[in-house]
């Protein structure tokens, strides 16, 4: 990766550990408005990191739900309907 996505990785790194420990999942709104103030570029960088990140939480989640639920001889969920789900970036 180049210096932005890296930059924007660590920091979408971070934000979603404070995320977890202030207990808001919607913060990352709030650190993007503070780096598109700079850098705009950076905040791409970040809200992309922060959409892949989410993203693949949503599907170890998905995954790891399925697997418990198959496991228990129960019916595997069902994925959410297209645009369920997801944040609005």
């Amino acid at each position: 990766m180049g210096v932005v996505e890296d930059l924007g990785d660590d920091l979408a790194q971070r934000t979603l550990a404070a995320m977890e420990e202030i207990g808001d999942d919607r913060f990352y709104f709030q650190v993007a408005k503070v780096i598109g103030a700079s850098s705009p570029t950076l905040e791409e960088a970040f809200l992309t990191a922060m959409r892949v990140r989410l993203a693949a939480a949503r599907g170890r989640k998905f995954l790891d739900d399925a697997l418990k639920a198959r496991r228990g001889g129960g019916p595997i969920p069902l994925p959410p309907p297209d645009g369920a789900g997801a944040a609005a970036v």
